[in-house]
């Protein structure tokens, strides 16, 4: 039961990433209120209205049926009109800043909800039209209030689409998708440093260990910890996973070693606690805000943009991240009664400033303003207190790299004295 529940909320989770899932959800609620509303008509809910409140009421079938055509088709208008923008945000995105904020785009709840709105309301007018019977003489027959609430409606798709202009026009702004990517992964960052202990156990060697291969192929998204945990527990075994959150998994591959020898039916309960995804997600895989923020900054430095200025947030970002990082341990193990079960790979610091200062080094090079700003991230981080001492040294080394790259590619004396000068300057 618990893998099918963890399945189930991530299953959901994937859903919630999509643009139509919300949409969908409110055109379904928009539907069932239509038809909610037909039932109190048919008690006499308009008849009541009319008695209390005449003239919000509108009681000629002609008059309903036009205002609520007019109505409906306005809301199409502006829905298309919606449509269109996102699809022109998503192409901005991924034209100026990296194709991998666009699952972050997608997912914003806000514009899902606005959507979802439009569609929700334009059902309801539809099923209330038809409704309508026009050969009925009777005003109290009318569903008058149920084309009062479809105005109502209206009126709020009106203000909820001011509001998507607003939206759709900030979230364009690349300080705002940084910021965004930087909350994400800091959350995540945060969630994994609470659940550390200060004293990790050591793990078993796993030389020997049995190997069991993935089963399916996509990146590989997360994995159910308790049911493992129960799993190791009631078989007595010890679990090594091998592929880095994160990572595409080839099916075939090693995906995990087991210290002693299993049944298929084991193995293959043990797997469906894997998640697999198509496309990766900064709530569950922090290393991933690392590399969006590094594409950001390295496409803002390309030819055809040219702009330090955006490379330069990028890097202010990357710095509070790091700075996250340094506290948290290369190894992660979970335990259970002070018993060390699974070992769970991670990207270690060390790998991780190296990639992304690889690319920062490659493209950056030549220009003083990012260098500057790299080398006072440096010291930055190096004045922070680090949970391992090999995070110190790795940053050295990768400031002396930049330095050296520096050195070569700049030609102005002076650039090069202040270069030097930043490089002297880093804490020892």
């Amino acid at each position: 039961m618990k893998a099918l529940y963890t399945k189930f909320i991530s299953f959901f989770n994937l859903l919630q990433s999509k643009i139509a899932f919300y949409p969908a959800l409110f055109s379904t609620v928009g539907f069932g209120f239509a038809l909610f509303m037909l039932y109190l008509e048919e008690i006499g809910i308009s008849a009541f209205v009319i008695k209390q409140v005449p003239q919000l009421v509108i009681n000629n079938a002609d008059t309903a049926k036009t205002l609520l055509s007019f109505l409906t088709g306005g809301i199409i208008s502006i829905m298309v009109f919606s449509f269109s923008m996102v699809m022109v945000l998503l192409n901005q995105a991924s034209s100026n800043f990296s194709p991998r904020v666009l699952p972050g785009l997608i997912s914003n709840r806000n514009h899902q909800y606005v959507l979802g709105l439009y569609l929700a309301t334009i059902l309801y007018n539809t099923f209330t039209l038809v409704g309508i019977n026009p050969q009925e003489s009777d005003k109290y027959q009318l569903p008058g209030f149920s084309v009062l609430i479809g105005i109502v409606l209206t009126v709020v798709c009106l203000g909820a689409f001011l509001y998507f202009i607003h939206s759709i026009s900030q979230s364009i702004q690349v300080n705002n998708i940084l910021d965004s990517i930087y909350q994400k992964a800091k959350m995540r960052l945060e969630f994994l440093l609470e659940k550390e202990t200060e004293q990790i156990p050591d793990f078993p060697k796993t030389k020997n260990w049995k190997t069991i291969y993935s089963s399916q192929t996509g990146y590989f998204q997360n994995i159910a910890v308790p049911n493992l945990v129960d799993i190791c527990k009631d078989a007595d075994i010890k679990l090594k996973i091998l592929p880095i959150q994160g990572l595409f998994v080839l099916k075939g591959v090693p995906i995990l070693q087991v210290n002693e020898s299993i049944s298929t039916e084991l193995s293959n309960k043990i797997l469906s606690n894997f998640s697999f995804a198509k496309g990766e997600f900064v709530e569950d895989n922090y290393a991933l805000a690392f590399k969006q923020i590094t594409e950001i900054g390295i496409k803002a430095m390309s030819p055809g943009i040219n702009d330090p200025g955006t490379a330069i947030s990028t890097i202010d970002y990357l710095t509070e991240l790091f700075a996250l990082r340094l506290r948290k341990n290369d190894k992660t193990i979970i335990t259970s009664d002070n018993e060390a079960l699974i070992f769970v790979s991670t990207t270690n610091f060390k790998e991780l400033l190296y990639q992304v200062m690889a690319a920062y080094r490659t493209y950056c090079k030549q220009d003083l303003s990012c260098i500057q700003k790299l080398f006072i991230m440096f010291k930055y981080l190096l004045l922070q207190e680090a949970h391992l001492p090999d995070y110190h040294h790795a940053l050295r080394a990768e400031a002396k790299l930049l330095y050296d790259d520096a050195m070569e590619t700049i030609t102005n004396k002076t650039d090069l004295r202040r270069i030097e000068a930043l490089f002297q300057g880093l804490p020892d």
